[in-house]
């Protein structure tokens, strides 16, 4: 792949973080514009009879749509009815093309599922209502410009495994020199570059990149000397001790033990591990690592399974 691609995938990841978080600032007004919607609907729908709701009972049932007590009741509701970002609202001229789109679909048939009228639950109807008020309220020129800030000032990019495109000097004219040419690829953006994306052009120069690798056939010296330069910071990190490989099996939440108890459980076998028992697995572990070849954690996986 392209690796301007790592900078646009970034972009992206940064998008949908910026939308989460404007998302959250504007849950409270989304909430209370979500549940007017939905109580709206009410007085409409079959087993609601009744278009004016007074007040006071408008109330009661907000409080108890906000409760969950309403959630497993059906309403029909017609699809085109949900909220939608009006046109001079949308800066970005995107009303328009998905004015456009949905014409499309419809003239070719692709909406016909969407068309209509659905029953759902109010559980099942307020995700998709939320999703569209938070579509209405966001601007999406103002999201895209923080998105390209985020990245551009505190995006971080980790490259692993940078030990395979590393070419030991004997054998940077043979048939791993293509190794080399993805390093060459890497070191523009790694130097700061500007990359064109669909958003916009993002610069390279403030972000952060981290590589890493375990170097057990090649050294760090293989590398290229430019991209060596650019990478000044250089940290060599200890082997997993017994007591580490200890840790791993028992402090996670959703450690490997924990795995094999609920995959055997669906089979109608009951496992327990006791305290030596895993003791004894991570001294295996790393008695193995020691003399054989040192693979970290992935160890406790081989001896686990087998």
């Amino acid at each position: 792949r392209d690796v301007d691609e790592i900078i646009r995938d970034l972009v992206e990841v940064s998008i949908s973080l910026t939308k989460k978080k404007m998302r959250d600032k504007f849950m409270d007004k989304v909430r209370e514009s979500s549940d007017n919607w939905i109580l709206d609907r009410l007085t409409t729908s079959a087993g609601w009879p009744g278009v004016a709701m007074p007040p006071a009972d408008r109330e009661a049932f907000r409080q108890q749509l906000r409760d969950g007590a309403l959630d497993d009741h059906v309403i029909e509701v017609e699809w085109d009815a949900l909220p939608r970002r009006s046109a001079a609202f949308d800066s970005s001229g995107m009303s328009q093309i998905n004015d456009l789109m949905s014409h499309l679909q419809r003239t070719l048939g692709g909406s016909a599922q969407r068309r209509g009228k659905r029953k759902m639950t109010i559980g099942e109807w307020r995700p998709l209502v939320e999703d569209a008020e938070v579509e209405k309220l966001l601007n999406m020129d103002s999201v895209v410009k923080e998105a390209v800030r985020c990245a551009e000032e505190d995006g971080i990019v980790f490259i692993d495994e940078v030990d395979k495109i590393a070419v030991p000097r004997e054998s940077r004219y043979g048939p791993d020199a293509s190794s080399e040419g993805v390093q060459r690829d890497l070191l523009p953006l790694i130097e700061g570059s500007v990359v064109s994306t669909k958003h916009g052009n993002v610069s390279t120069e403030h972000m952060l990149f981290i590589c890493s690798g375990a170097f057990h056939s090649v050294k760090p010296s293989d590398l290229l000397a430019e991209l060596q330069g650019r990478l000044p910071i250089r940290v060599e990190l200890k082997g997993l001790s017994q007591q580490d490989l200890y840790r791993i099996l028992t402090e996670p939440e959703f450690n490997a033990v924990r795995q094999q108890v609920a995959l055997l459980e669906t089979e109608g076998v009951q496992l327990q591990f006791t305290d030596e028992g895993i003791a004894e697995i991570a001294a295996v572990a790393a008695q193995v690592n020691t003399s054989v070849e040192n693979i970290g954690a992935r160890r406790l996986h081989t001896i686990l399974e087998r």
